[in-house]
C-alpha cells in the first residue's frame, strides 16, 4: 500500500501537467538494494514556459543505478509521478517545488521555489470554475452533496480497465446507503482564494480499510461497522484549498488540507485527486483511484445542494373493471413541465404478463385465471427519471374458464439447457448457469448448474414459483435431479412457504442425499412420502406432507430451496446440478423454453 499524503495549498489556483518520459528502470529490479541518492547530487530545473504562467519542471539525472522513481509536489497539492511536468501558476505567489526520488531502498529530496507575480484573470470566466464555484461574484460559495437519488452516486470498478469510470464491479441504488454519514456530507467551493469547506454534521463515511490510517488517528473516533464500510466521527468543518488541473486531454479536482476532505465517502483518493468526467451547474461525476486498493477505481456523482430538481406530478391506481377477475392501471397526470415528457408505462401483473404503453390515456389490463395475491408493478420512465411503484390485487376466485391441469406425472423444472419453469437463483452463495463438466451418460446435457458456497452454513439455491402457483404433492410426491461434486457432500432439498416472510424456516420440509462419488453425475432422489414438517409450523404441522388432508400437501409450498452440507460453514463447497424435477404445477402445463 501507498502512503496517503495531504498537501497544504498557500491560498491557490490550478496546475495543468503534461508529461513525458517514464521513469527509469533496472533490468533485474530485485537483484539488489540500491540506496536513494544523495541530495547533494539531485537535480532539477525550473523554465519558463509558453507565457507568464507556465514553467517547465524537469529533472537533471543523478549518477546512481537501480529502479528508482521520480515525483515533484508542485507546492499546489499537485504530486506528479513523473520526470518532467508543465506547471500552469495562474495567481501570483511563492511555490514550493519538492522533488522525491525513490528507489528500493529508501528516498531522497530537495526543494526549490518558483515566485510567479502575474494573473490569469481567463479562469474567472472559465466554465469549470463557474460551474464548481458560482463565479467571481458568488460570494457565499457554491455547495455540493452527493446526488443520493442517482443510479451510481457511489461505484466501483477495475483501476485498470480502458475507459472505465469505476461502475463496473458496483453501481450504488438510489439510496442505498441512507443512514450512514454519506448523504448529508457538504462541499462548498469558492473561487476567491480557492477556498473548500467540508461540513460532514460530525460523523463520515469511510471504507473499512480507511478506518485504521495513521494519518487519521487524531480524527477518526469510535467506529461503527457498516458491512465494509464505517461510520466514523469525524471533527468538521474543515478548510482547505481546491485545485483544478488539465493532463492528457482530462480534467482533475485536487484537495488539500490539514486533514481529509472527500465527496461523501472516504475511499483513499491517490494524491486527493478526481478526475471531472462531468460538470455543470447542477451536477458532477468524478473518478478516483484508491491509493490503498490500487486495483480500485471509485465512481462519485455530486449535485448543486440549492438545486430544486423538476418532478412530473402523475397517480396511479390498480381497479376492477367489471369483468371478472380483469384488473386495469389507470394513470391520471396533473402536472408535466415544460421540456420534461412521459416516455413509457410498462406495468407487470405478477402472473407473468407485462403490458407497456407510450400513451398515458390507455388502460393496460389483464385477466387472472387463478385465485391468488398478485403483485402489479407499474414502472414509469420519464425524461427526469426512471419510478416504479407497487400495488396487491387479491383474486378470490378462479376465472370460469380455467381449467385445473392435473398431470399424475413427474415435470421437469429445471434442466439449464432448454427448460426454465422459474429461475433458480443464489441466496447467499453464487449459482449460474455453466457448461456440463462431464458431458457422457447419465447427463449430455450442455449447460447445467452450478453451486458455491464460502464461509455461509445456510446459502442455497433456490426455484420460486409464479405468483399464484403452488406444488401438489397429493398425486406425485417426489424430487429429482442430477447431482455431480464431492464424494461424501449433503444435498438437502427443502420446500417453504415464503409467504411466512422470515419465518419461511418454519414452514419447511426438507431431504438429503448423500453424493456416492466424486465428479460423476448420479440421481438424488428425494420422496417425502410420510415425511413431516417443521415441529414449528404450529397449526400447519403434519406428520406427512403428503396426505391430501393436510394443509401443506397442496397450494402451499411455492420454493425449492437447494443447500449444500447445510450446517457447515467453514471454506467454500461446490458442486453442479441439472434436471431439477418434481410434482406437476397446477395451472402451469408446460414449463417455458428459455
Amino acid at each position: 500500500m501507498k502512503n496517503k499524503i495531504y498537501f497544504k495549498l498557500f491560498g491557490l489556483l490550478a496546475l495543468i501537467m503534461m508529461f513525458s518520459c517514464e521513469p527509469f528502470m533496472d533490468e533485474n529490479p530485485e537483484s539488489s538494494t540500491n540506496l536513494p541518492p544523495d541530495p547533494a547530487a539531485m537535480d532539477f530545473t525550473i523554465s519558463p514556459g509558453s507565457d507568464a504562467f507556465h514553467f517547465i519542471v524537469e529533472l537533471v539525472s543523478p549518477d546512481m543505478s537501480g529502479i528508482y522513481a521520480v515525483s515533484f509536489d508542485m507546492g499546489n497539492g499537485t504530486t506528479v509521478r513523473k520526470e518532467s511536468a508543465t506547471a500552469y501558476y495562474p495567481l501570483p505567489g511563492d511555490y514550493t517545488i519538492t522533488m522525491k526520488i525513490t528507489t528500493n531502498g529508501g528516498s531522497s529530496s530537495i526543494t526549490k521555489t518558483q515566485t510567479t507575480t502575474e494573473t490569469d484573470y481567463s479562469i474567472f470566466d472559465d466554465e469549470k470554475y463557474v460551474a464548481l464555484t458560482g463565479g467571481i461574484e458568488n460570494t457565499e460559495g457554491k455547495t455540493w452533496v452527493v446526488d443520493a437519488e442517482s443510479q451510481g452516486h457511489f461505484g466501483v470498478g477495475d483501476a485498470y480497465l480502458a475507459g472505465g469510470i469505476g461502475v463496473d464491479w458496483w453501481s450504488a441504488a438510489p439510496y442505498t446507503k441512507e443512514g450512514t454519514g454519506a448523504y448529508d456530507d457538504e462541499l462548498t467551493f469558492f473561487l476567491d482564494g480557492f477556498k473548500v469547506i467540508y461540513e460532514n454534521h460530525g460523523v463520515s463515511y469511510v471504507k473499512g480499510y480507511m478506518k485504521d490510517d495513521p494519518n487519521l488517528a487524531d480524527v477518526y473516533l469510535n467506529p461503527r461497522q457498516n458491512k465494509d464500510d464505517y461510520d466514523v466521527d469525524y471533527v468538521t468543518p474543515v478548510n482547505g484549498s481546491w485545485l483544478i488541473s488539465e493532463r492528457d486531454g482530462k480534467t482533475f479536482l485536487s484537495f488539500s488540507s490539514p486533514t481529509p476532505i472527500f465527496p461523501g465517502l472516504d475511499v483513499g483518493a491517490l494524491d486527493n485527486e478526481y478526475e471531472i468526467l462531468n460538470i455543470s451547474e447542477n451536477y458532477m461525476e468524478l473518478t478516483c483511484f484508491s491509493a490503498y486498493e490500487d486495483w480500485t477505481k471509485w465512481h462519485f456523482i455530486l449535485r448543486n445542494k440549492d438545486y430544486v430538481k423538476p418532478s412530473i406530478e402523475y397517480s396511479i391506481t390498480v381497479d376492477p373493471t367489471g369483468d371478472v377477475n380483469t384488473y386495469g392501471v389507470n394513470f391520471t397526470v396533473g402536472n408535466i413541465p415544460a421540456g420534461e415528457s412521459i416516455d413509457n408505462i410498462a406495468v407487470d401483473f405478477g402472473d407473468g404478463t407485462i403490458k407497456e404503453t407510450a400513451d398515458v390515456n390507455e388502460v393496460l389490463t389483464n385477466t387472472y385465471m387463478r385465485k391468488g395475491t398478485y403483485n402489479v408493478t407499474v414502472t414509469t420512465t420519464t425524461s427526469l427519471d426512471v419510478e416504479s411503484e407497487s400495488f396487491t390485487v387479491e383474486v378470490a376466485e378462479n376465472h370460469p374458464d380455467y381449467e385445473e391441469f392435473l398431470l399424475d406425472a413427474m415435470v421437469m423444472y429445471a434442466d439449464f439447457s432448454e427448460v426454465m419453469l422459474a429461475s433458480v437463483e443464489g441466496q447467499d452463495c453464487f449459482v449460474a448457469t455453466s457448461d456440463n463438466p462431464m458431458m457422457q451418460y447419465p447427463n449430455k446435457s450442455s449447460k447445467v448448474g452450478y453451486y458455491s458456497k464460502t464461509n455461509n452454513q445456510w446459502a442455497n439455491a433456490f426455484m420460486q414459483l409464479p405468483a399464484g402457483y403452488r406444488f401438489d404433492l397429493t398425486i406425485r410426491h417426489t424430487f429429482k435431479m442430477m447431482v455431480n461434486g464431492k464424494a461424501g457432500d449433503v444435498v438437502l432439498l427443502k420446500l417453504e412457504n415464503t409467504d411466512w416472510g422470515g419465518d419461511a424456516w418454519m414452514s419447511g420440509v426438507e431431504l438429503t442425499y448423500t453424493i456416492q462419488q466424486d465428479n460423476t453425475w448420479e440421481v438424488a432422489e428425494y420422496n417425502f412420502e410420510g415425511v413431516s414438517n417443521n415441529g414449528s409450523a404450529g397449526d400447519f404441522f403434519t406428520g406427512d406432507v403428503t396426505d391430501p388432508a393436510a394443509a401443506v400437501s397442496k397450494d402451499f409450498y411455492n420454493v425449492i430451496r437447494i443447500m449444500l452440507n447445510p450446517g457447515n460453514g467453514d471454506g467454500t463447497h461446490e458442486f453442479y446440478f441439472d434436471e431439477l424435477a418434481g410434482p406437476h404445477v397446477e395451472g402451469i402445463k408446460s414449463a417455458s423454453l428459455k
